[in-house]
């Protein structure tokens, strides 16, 4: 099975029916997916800093989301990092990470994460990975990243 199976743009339940182009699935190629990889193994040495830097960056960049998050922030970014990385190792299979984006996304929404609170996500993470790993940030992996967290936080709020 395909993303764009997953997200409803191959054989969906429409009929095949036109989707908006806010809803056309996007597709992350071989490339997208090596360049995301070989950044995250980059960033393992700075596992630590970079989980802290993602919350300061994503409260700098939707401070209203502060509420939704504990108090143990180190534990809470090694936690994003964790399920980062599994997601990662899967990229190349969405049917086996389908079920674990659901219940991601299930005990996300448990604890008042909505569609709209992704976005700033988003931005935050691909932040943290650029200003992390610096000039070892691969060119084009802000471009894979944004693009590939869009797609995944779109099946999650689908979810």
């Amino acid at each position: 099975m395909t993303w764009g199976a997953i997200l409803g743009g191959e054989g969906n339940r429409n009929g095949g029916a036109e989707r908006p182009p806010e809803e056309e699935a996007m597709t992350l190629s071989a490339g997208d997916i090596a360049l995301m990889r070989e950044s995250f193994e980059r960033l393992q040495p700075h596992v630590i800093e970079a989980s802290e830097l993602f919350y300061t960056r994503l409260f700098e960049i939707a401070p209203e989301l502060r509420p939704l998050f504990r108090s143990d922030m180190t534990g809470q970014g090694m936690r994003f990092m964790t399920t980062l990385g599994v997601i990662i190792q899967h990229l190349d299979d969405p049917e086996a990470l389908a079920p674990y984006l659901k219940r991601l996304a299930e005990g996300h929404a448990a604890y008042g994460v909505r569609a709209g609170h992704f976005a700033p996500m988003g931005k935050a993470l691909v932040a943290t990975m650029r200003e992390t790993l610096g000039e070892e940030f691969p060119e084009g992996a802000d471009r894979a990243w944004a693009e590939a967290y869009e797609m995944l936080a779109r099946q999650m709020a689908r979810s």
